[in-house]
């Protein structure tokens, strides 16, 4: 398992019983987590001391309880990045630590390379990735279909100090804009994607990770400059093994491009009992 261990501003401190205990920077907070299935006692004083915890509803979706006064937004620094976060709908915050592990790679493949990478971070969320690839000097095209997440992403450029840094912010469908780019002939030397387990598109399409991620990964390919640097490829979905994705990478990428292609479970490390917590699935294709 590749584990995020780099983080001084968040920690998982506990799970248990379907519930994690977390700190970011001063802020506790105890959010649903359906992987945690087992009943260790709670002995951590801080799952009494908490800020707020997420509830879910039988009806769906939730809400956050409120314990001791937050702010509506604060600021949490991972290296030489700064993030916001934010208690949002559906427990979130803004950031999955989880992923720190997958901005440490791209930023070490970028900083190895001897020229500027053009890096395609599809379905960008508030901006992680992105900002991570913009700090290692890339040029970065970020792509999220919810002007609200790709705002978000702006806003982390700014608390970082890299908001001048070259990087194209787009609202858009992810596949949409990769047919587009297709047809202007657009190329780039990295993807990194982390597409959702089921949603909708534009025009009220359905999507499914499962019988929709192998003909993504074919058009992306198209997008790959003749030399390109690495595919990163993440999920969270239950129904898609690390092995899985791994396969459908090498079967697409390596015949054209050679390299060599891996998968893993990542995760974080609880400090309470020194455990990790698997948080998802990356598989990677390098050079």
């Amino acid at each position: 398992m590749r584990i995020a261990d780099n983080w001084k501003d968040y920690e998982l401190i506990d799970c248990s019983d379907g519930e994690k205990l977390e700190r970011w920077g001063d802020v506790i907070l105890i959010r649903p987590d359906p992987q945690i299935i087992w009943h260790t006692k709670r002995t951590h004083p801080l799952w009494r001391k908490a800020h707020a915890r997420y509830i879910r509803s039988n009806k769906g979706g939730g809400e956050w309880q409120i314990f001791r006064k937050i702010p509506k937004q604060w600021s949490v620094n991972y290296n030489d990045l700064k993030f916001n976060v934010k208690t949002m709908g559906f427990k979130h915050t803004g950031i999955f630590p989880e992923q720190a592990t997958n901005w440490d790679f791209a930023r070490n493949k970028i900083k190895n390379e001897n020229r500027e990478l053009n890096i395609l971070n599809l379905f960008g969320y508030t901006g992680c990735a992105t900002l991570s690839c913009m700090k290692e000097g890339a040029r970065v095209c970020h792509v999220d279909a919810s002007k609200g997440m790709v705002l978000w992403a702006k806003e982390n450029a700014v608390a970082s100090g890299i908001a001048d840094k070259p990087v194209r912010w787009l609202v858009d469908d992810c596949i949409k804009f990769v047919e587009r780019e297709i047809r202007r002939g657009h190329h780039y030397d990295g993807i990194i994607m982390d597409p959702p387990s089921y949603g909708r598109g534009p025009n009220g399409e359905v999507w499914k990770l499962e019988d929709n991620l192998y003909s993504l990964i074919e058009l992306c390919e198209k997008v790959l400059s003749d030399d390109p640097v690495f595919f990163i490829l993440n999920s969270y979905s239950t129904g898609l093994s690390a092995g899985v994705m791994e396969y459908m990478l090498g079967a697409i990428l390596k015949p054209k491009f050679g390299g060599k292609v891996s998968s893993d479970e990542i995760g974080l490390r609880a400090s309470g009992s020194g455990l990790v917590l698997p948080c998802g699935s990356t598989a990677i294709w390098e050079k």
